[in-house]
C-alpha cells in the first residue's frame, strides 16, 4: 500500500479534500484521513483482505454523485447554522425530521422548519440545543470537541472466517463493518424488521449493492413472539453481532448486549454519542458536532462526506477482527462521537489550508511538494447486488436449526 505521507497529503488522497468547502476545495484539521489509511492496513494484516482505508472515506460521494457544498452537507441532509455561542450542525434525514424540527424551534404554522430552527438557534446556546435534541429525537448537536474522547482498544487480531455476523444495523457504518467481515471470510446475515427497512435501501442501489453483495437478508417481526424468540436465536448462534441504534432499540426486543457479551458473544455496538447517551445522530451532524469541521472567512463547512460513518466503520471492523481483551466474550462500546474527536487536536485551529487551481486541477502544498486533490473514486472489480428485503429469512433460518415465526 503506498505511504500517503503527512497529513495533509493523506488528506488529499483520500478524496475528502474534494469534498470539503465550498468554491476552492479545503484541507480538515487533524489525522482522520491518516487515521483511516492506518485502520485500512491494520484490516490487511489481519485478514490478509487489501482495504484502501483513505479511499473508503469518500466512495460514497463516487456512487451518488455528491460534492462540497460548503455549510450544506454533501448528501444535502444536514446544515451549518449559527447559535448564541457558536455553530450547530443540525440534520433532517428522516420523513418525519421536519416536524421534529418544527417541535424543536417553537415554529409558527406553515413556518419553514429550516427558517425556524435558525430563528431559534440565534438565541439559544449550544447545550440548549444539545438538551432539546435529546428530549425530541433531532440529529442535531452543537460543533464543539468532546473533552476527553475514548476509544477501545484492539487486541491482537484473529481469523473471522467463516464466523457468523449478525448485523442489525443500517446506513453506512455499521453495514460497512459487516461488509469488511464479509470480505474476509465471514458469513454476514442483515437483519431487518417489517416496519423499519434499512434506509439506505432507497439510497443508491451500486453503493448499497457494494456493502451487501453476498449477505443474506432476514426480516422478523419483534412485536409477534415468534419474531422474538427468532431474533433471539439468531444472536445465540452469531459469534459477532453488529447493532447501530440506541441501546434501548434491542432492549426493546428482549435482546441483551451484555449478556452475550458475558456469553462469548462479541457484541459491536455503534452508537452517535456513546451507549450512556440518549442522543440520535447521523454521519455529517455527528463529525461537525465532534469539531470536525473546515474554515475559511465566511465560517465552518463541512468535511467530506457522513464523515463519522465510514471512519467508525473502519474502526469497528478491526475491533471485530481483534481477539477480546478478556479472551471470551466483549462489548465494544463504540461512539461514532469519539471515534472523530480522537483524530482532531485539542483546541480549535483557524482557517483551513486552500488547495491552489493549476492546470491539472486541484493540489494541495505538503512538506514534500505539491499533492493532487483526488476525486471520490469507485472501487474497481465485481460488487454484485443485495438480496431482497428478507428474500432469505427462510434458508438462513432453517440452516441453523430457528424454526420460521
Amino acid at each position: 500500500m503506498e505511504d500517503v505521507g503527512d497529513e495533509v497529503g493523506a488528506w488529499a488522497r483520500s478524496g475528502v479534500v474534494a469534498l470539503t468547502g465550498r468554491n476552492v476545495p479545503l484541507v480538515p484539521p487533524g489525522t482522520g484521513a491518516r487515521t483511516a489509511y492506518a485502520l485500512g492496513r491494520r484490516f490487511t494484516e489481519a485478514t490478509g483482505v487489501a482495504v484502501d482505508g483513505g479511499r473508503l472515506l469518500s466512495e460514497r460521494a463516487a456512487y451518488t454523485g455528491s460534492g462540497r457544498r460548503g455549510s450544506v452537507s454533501a448528501g444535502g441532509s444536514c446544515r451549518l447554522l449559527p447559535c448564541l455561542d457558536g455553530w450547530a450542525a443540525v440534520s433532517s434525514a428522516r420523513a418525519d425530521d421536519p416536524a421534529l424540527l418544527g417541535a424543536l424551534a417553537f415554529a409558527e404554522p406553515g413556518e419553514d422548519p429550516w427558517t425556524a430552527t435558525a430563528r431559534w438557534l440565534r438565541g439559544h446556546t449550544g447545550g440548549e440545543l444539545d438538551a432539546r435534541a435529546a428530549l425530541l429525537g433531532v440529529a442535531a448537536g452543537a460543533v464543539a470537541r468532546p473533552e476527553a474522547p475514548h476509544l477501545p482498544e484492539a487486541g491482537r487480531p484473529r481469523p473471522v472466517a467463516g464466523m457468523l455476523v449478525v448485523d442489525f444495523s443500517a446506513l453506512w457504518a455499521g453495514p460497512l463493518c459487516a461488509h469488511l467481515l464479509g470480505s474476509a471470510g465471514a458469513r454476514v446475515v442483515k437483519v431487518e424488521t417489517p416496519t423499519r427497512p434499512d434506509g439506505a435501501r432507497g439510497g443508491d442501489a451500486a453503493f448499497y449493492g457494494l456493502l451487501h453483495a453476498g449477505h443474506s437478508s432476514v426480516v422478523l417481526d419483534p412485536e409477534t413472539p415468534g419474531g422474538r424468540r427468532a431474533l433471539a436465536a439468531l444472536v445465540a448462534a452469531a459469534d459477532i453481532v453488529i447493532e447501530a441504534s440506541r441501546p434501548r432499540a434491542l432492549a426493546r426486543w428482549g435482546l441483551d448486549a451484555e449478556a452475550a457479551a458475558a456469553s462469548g458473544k462479541t457484541w459491536v455496538s455503534i452508537t452517535a454519542h456513546g451507549r450512556a447517551s440518549d442522543r440520535v445522530g447521523f454521519g455529517d451532524d455527528v463529525a461537525a458536532s465532534a469539531g470536525l469541521v473546515a474554515r475559511d472567512p465566511s465560517g465552518p463547512v463541512f468535511v467530506g462526506d457522513a464523515f463519522a460513518d465510514p471512519l467508525t466503520g473502519l474502526t469497528a471492523a478491526v475491533l471485530a477482527a481483534s481477539e477480546p481483551p478478556a479472551g471470551a466474550g466483549v462489548l465494544w462500546d463504540l461512539s461514532m462521537t469519539d471515534v472523530v474527536a480522537s483524530t482532531l487536536p485539542e483546541s480549535p485551529t483557524g482557517l483551513s489550508p486552500q488547495a491552489v487551481s493549476t492546470s491539472s486541477g486541484w493540489v494541495v502544498e505538503t512538506p514534500d511538494g505539491p499533492v493532487p486533490v483526488a476525486a471520490p473514486a469507485r472501487r474497481t472489480g465485481p460488487t454484485g447486488a443485495a438480496s431482497a428485503s428478507g428474500a432469505d429469512t427462510a434458508s438462513v433460518l432453517g440452516s441453523l436449526g430457528i424454526a420460521l415465526p
